[in-house]
């Protein structure tokens, strides 16, 4: 298996949703074979397949039991891996479907949000060995009850990356109806532009702060067990987004992205006791009923002996969550709780945020220019989140975006000043050919494997003089004084070379001499003679070149 490359090919739901887009993916999955690589593809259910069947789950039941959920919702999957290995073999390839219990996909028991223990890679690698494309059903696995489980919305990114480090498959595509992740949302903000390459920690902020291009826990896997990640458009052939470790290249751009995410709930607990332990017996009352908390503040009342707590939740958890926060509230002798959903959470993300100060602060004045009130706070390395009014999405995201220079290209106002002016000196010819061909052997902070057209000119000047502090003059006197002559600097002037057919008769015979053995005339001397100009190795000189 590891005797060529192996690609890991997922396609989403839009990607699988008609017969003939199954078509597109197995034509695609088949130039990929054809050039070397041995390919697996894992499916989607068809757009709007899976809400389709718990549609009608819930029309059965207002509380469908998780098993059967996923045993209805499992079959999506299912029916696109059959018909896409279907549309392989009608194109003249070789394929093979498989399901999550075939390939021993095994998860844990948390029916509808299952999470991934480990995969058995030998049944897709004896496929691919034969020759076959294997596509695999993706979103499912089963328990060690033998019972169907499914890894929640999205759980295909998951089931593709999660594959690719069972069998150590060369890259990952994420194949989908974006062609990238991009600064923000193009819907919300027109100057968003596609990112290039992103680090596994911004991608993972960025799906945990509502960029829905890829699932949290497939980030997660991606980035524990290094697999380079692809996303990209299903339908061109144009280069997406890269998610790879970090380099510092990444960690020049101080803000990568901005997301947003409409999917919280704030709850507001007003006069709880302001004593050790409280927040404690709160919290851990919530997460025993398994709901999740996001954001938290604590505000003391000191003259009271009472504070406030304020916290937000999923929007689609608050439902769930108001008995058990009534109950904890009853318990603790708060005066009354308060709910609000009328709230959107906005991030920046960057991995510049590490060693740039005052990130924040320009977020808060970005919006407090706006007249865009904040309610709440956190921060992590890499991210600061601001919970504001939800009427002012669209335009938080777009002073945001614009704010931090994610409009420009390559982010060009949102870089290290310092870094920027050294790279602007570097793609300066003059410059970068100085960085890259020293003149100094000896230098050791330049010596280094290069090109034998960039390597340095042996003994071009004295030792101690750094080359960047010589004068042209003095940079052309030692390199021509240091240079072995030519064995054409010997011969005599006159050397018998038919000149006068190949230049002008108004050419000196030193002219002619010089441009025979190809040196440059004005550096021609009868005492001492120059070398040929190509080993010179001054970057204005080489236009003169004749040899």
């Amino acid at each position: 298996m590891r005797g060529a490359v192996v690609i890991v090919q997922k396609f989403g739901g839009t990607s699988v949703g008609s017969l003939e887009r199954m078509r597109g993916v197995a034509r695609r999955a088949l130039r990929a074979q054809a050039e070397g690589h041995s390919v697996v593809v894992i499916v989607s259910a068809m757009s709007g397949e899976t809400n389709r069947l718990l549609a009608m789950a819930h029309e059965i039941t207002k509380v469908p039991d998780p098993r059967e959920m996923d045993a209805i919702a499992a079959t999506g999957e299912q029916v696109s891996a059959a018909l896409v290995a279907m549309s392989i073999q009608a194109e003249g390839g070789k394929a093979r479907s498989l399901l999550g219990h075939q390939v021993k996909i095994l998860t844990d028991d948390a029916f509808t949000k299952a999470r991934i223990k480990t995969i058995e890679g030998s049944r897709i690698a004896a496929t691919i060995k034969s020759g076959e494309i294997a596509v695999v059903a993706g979103f499912q696995g089963m328990n060690e009850a033998g019972d169907i489980t499914t890894l929640g919305r999205g759980g295909s990114d998951t089931s593709a990356v999660a594959v690719a480090a069972a069998i150590g498959a060369d890259a990952c595509e994420i194949f989908t109806d974006v062609d990238g992740v991009y600064t923000t949302d193009p819907n919300v903000c027109p100057s968003a532009r596609k990112i290039p390459r992103i680090s596994y920690e911004e991608m993972l902020e960025l799906a945990s702060l509502g960029a829905k291009v890829l699932q949290i826990r497939s980030v997660e896997i991606a980035m524990k067990y290094g697999v380079p990640v692809h996303v990209r458009s299903s339908f061109n052939d144009s280069e997406g987004t890269w998610v790879v470790s970090e380099d510092r290249s990444l960690e020049e751009v101080t803000v990568a992205g901005v997301a947003y995410d409409k999917n919280e709930a704030r709850v507001h607990i007003v006069g709880a006791p302001d004593k050790p332990g409280v927040v404690a017996d709160m919290f851990g009352a919530l997460a025993d009923k398994n709901v999740s908390v996001d954001m938290i503040i604590q505000s003391a009342q000191s003259e009271s002996g009472r504070a406030d707590v304020t916290f937000t939740v999923a929007k689609t958890d608050l439902a769930r969550a108001k008995p058990y926060v009534a109950e904890i509230a009853d318990k603790l002798g708060a005066r009354e709780v308060r709910y609000d959903e009328d709230v959107v959470k906005v991030s920046i993300v960057g991995l510049g945020m590490r060693s740039h100060a005052g990130v924040a602060a320009k977020m808060f004045r970005l919006l407090a220019d706006e007249g865009i009130n904040i309610q709440a706070i956190s921060t992590s390395e890499i991210k600061v989140s601001c919970l504001v009014a939800a009427k002012y999405t669209e335009l938080a995201v777009r002073v945001l975006h614009d704010g931090f220079g994610l409009d420009r290209p390559a982010a060009a106002g949102n870089r290290d000043p310092a870094r920027a002016d050294r790279a602007a000196a570097d793609r300066h010819p003059r410059f970068r050919q100085q960085r890259r061909r020293p003149l100094c052997a000896g230098h050791s902070g330049r010596d280094r494997q290069q090109p034998e057209e960039f390597r340095p000119v042996p003994h071009a000047g004295p030792a101690g003089l750094h080359p960047r502090r010589r004068t042209r003059d003095a940079l052309r006197n030692q390199s021509l004084r240091h240079q072995p002559r030519p064995a054409d600097a010997e011969r005599p002037l006159q050397c018998g070379c038919d000149a006068s057919s190949a230049f002008p008769e108004s050419s000196s015979s030193v002219d002619r001499h010089a441009r025979c053995i190809g040196v440059h005339p004005r550096k021609w001397d009868n005492a001492r003679a120059a070398r040929p100009l190509r080993r010179v190795g001054l970057h204005k000189w080489r236009k003169y070149s004749w040899s």
